[in-house]
């Protein structure tokens, strides 16, 4: 993947980004920058808060500690080249857009199946309450994290590997923010169709089924919940369900919308809906979470107070 494609003329790609308007980038650089630093910070309040509380200690929270991880590598790999693209050398390398494609399908898709795996742990939790001890035990979680974190690297390895057999000539201008798959495809002048075959398959698959896994698990709850006499009791099963429903929303509705269409519909509309997965998303994590749950605010708070603690002279 380090090598440049020996039989194509093609040594570094330019990213055209968001805006080629001068007055529009500084706007941009101030504006992604900020929100770069909020997802950064908001995510690493959430692992902080998890881990130094002993009432968070459970299976939701330790997956969703390893989702905010994921969401700052996943961030991390998109937005520092976009502020750098903002105020100097829109270049990319050869060998740089192909690891930047690497890491987004990589975290991308880690992401999809954490969130698989935070569904099934709520259906466990509402569907077979007196089996989560034992169902969700320790072990099982570790497993379900490794899972999650390696069947996407291969599936990024596959389609990384794919591309870098593609010819590149003379046109190196990707009309994105990013390295992606379809824009990459459309400027080769070889043939895609390999590509687009093992995308339309294998590809499809690795993104449906966690969203198949997540659909019956919250059908199965939805069925559990409606048999609950008290309203209390709904509210309190809705209400842990409702921050996961909300992100998986956002998160699967952008993807189905930029990759479950034809590479030739491919267009540079797709990259509004390409900003809320990849950043949006990451974004709002945080504050999605724990305005809903009063374990993980109250958690928070005990992190904050905490550091004013150790902050304050004795």
């Amino acid at each position: 993947m380090a090598r440049v494609n020996q039989t194509s003329s093609v040594s570094e790609f330019i990213l055209m980004g968001l805006s080629s308007q001068p007055e529009d980038q500084k706007p941009l650089f101030i504006l992604f920058l900020t929100m770069y630093l909020v997802t950064i910070i908001g995510n690493l309040l959430i692992i902080l808060a998890i881990h130094s509380d002993p009432q968070l200690q459970t299976p939701m929270y330790f997956f969703l500690s390893f989702l905010s991880f994921t969401d700052i590598c996943f961030t991390t790999t998109v937005v520092p080249r976009m502020l750098v693209n903002f105020l100097s050398e829109k270049t990319i390398s050869y060998a740089g857009c192909l690891t930047q494609m690497y890491f987004i399908y990589a975290l991308g898709n880690t992401d999809s199946c954490l969130l698989a795996v935070m569904a099934f742990d709520r259906y466990v939790a509402i569907c077979d309450p007196f089996h989560y001890v034992t169902t969700m035990n320790h072990r099982c979680c570790v497993l379900l994290v490794a899972f999650s974190c390696s069947l996407p690297h291969l599936h990024s390895l596959l389609h990384t590997l794919l591309l870098n057999r593609l010819i590149f000539c003379d046109n190196n201008v990707i009309h994105h923010f990013l390295c992606d798959l379809s824009p990459l495809m459309k400027l080769s002048c070889s043939p895609t169709f390999v590509n687009e075959i093992v995308i339309m398959s294998e590809g499809s698959v690795v993104l449906v089924t966690p969203f198949l896994c997540i659909t019956f698990s919250y059908l199965r709850i939805l069925i559990a919940v409606l048999r609950i006499p008290s309203a209390a009791g709904k509210r309190k099963a809705f209400s842990t369900c409702g921050s996961h429903l909300t992100v998986v929303t956002l998160f699967y509705g952008s993807i189905f919308y930029v990759y479950l269409q034809p590479l030739s519909t491919y267009t540079a509309k797709d990259h509004k809906a390409t900003l809320v997965y990849t950043v949006l998303t990451s974004m709002l994590n945080p504050f999605i979470y724990s305005l809903r749950n009063k374990d993980l605010k109250q958690g928070l708070r005990k992190l904050m107070g905490r550091r004013k603690s150790q902050a304050a002279p004795s």
